[in-house]
């Protein structure tokens, strides 16, 4: 059984801001270091579009296509945006795959979360043992691309890949600011759920936490 990728960081800036670098398909790919090009393709009819993504390597540019719906105005003052992505490449690491985004306004900023899976296209052990961690933390290092670049106007370009290696420089994205696995909740004395999360009870499942919107959305 596969366990989903999850990560949440705090940005400290307007719920539009973060919106904006997140949703608009040519600034997305300039902090998100999983995708190298994202081109809408068409609208869905049931609400959404179908894009297709690239990711350039130095030896090959992996492809696919993928579907997303956003829901920018809920009840609750929040918003989510939902993912599915599929590709014919048999050399991608990653198979077909869902996910979500969820923006959480609070106080200091906006909490925002991504959970996603997807299958594992060079075989469950090697998945395990080394891609899933990899795919983990480069989701997280480039959240944290994203959190600069909304709080202090740093462009993500200032911050490339290699600059992992610049361990002198505290300013610099790092994977390990960001949250990894759901919070679990806490209870009071009685038992009873304070809303509050702790490190000693069950973590909530990461997908059972996606949008409705995820269920509704058509194949990519």
């Amino acid at each position: 059984m596969t366990v989903p990728v999850y990560v949440e960081t705090l940005v400290r800036a307007p719920l539009d801001r973060v919106w904006e670098l997140t949703q608009d398909t040519d600034l997305h790919p300039r902090w998100d270091a999983r995708f190298s090009r994202i081109t809408p393709v068409e609208e869905l009819v049931g609400g959404g579009y179908r894009f297709r993504y690239e990711l350039r390597l130095p030896l090959r540019t992996l492809a696919g296509t993928g579907t997303s719906l956003g829901e920018r105005h809920r009840p609750d003052g929040t918003r989510t945006s939902a993912l599915r992505f599929t590709t014919p490449d048999r050399l991608s690491p990653l198979g077909p795959g869902r996910g979500y985004w969820r923006y959480v306004p609070t106080a200091e900023g906006v909490t925002f979360v991504t959970g996603y899976d997807y299958a594992p296209g060079w075989g469950r052990l090697l998945d395990r043992l080394v891609l899933r961690r990899v795919v983990g933390w480069l989701t997280a290092w480039s959240f944290d691309r994203l959190r600069i670049w909304a709080e202090t106007g740093t462009e993500p370009e200032r911050w490339p890949l290699v600059s992992v290696l610049a361990v002198w420089r505290p300013d610099r994205p790092r994977a390990s600011r960001c949250l990894r696995a759901p919070r679990r909740p806490a209870a009071d004395p009685r038992g009873r759920a304070t809303g509050r999360r702790t490190t000693t009870d069950p973590a909530p499942s990461v997908m059972d936490d996606a949008p409705a919107t995820l269920d509704q959305l058509e194949a990519p």
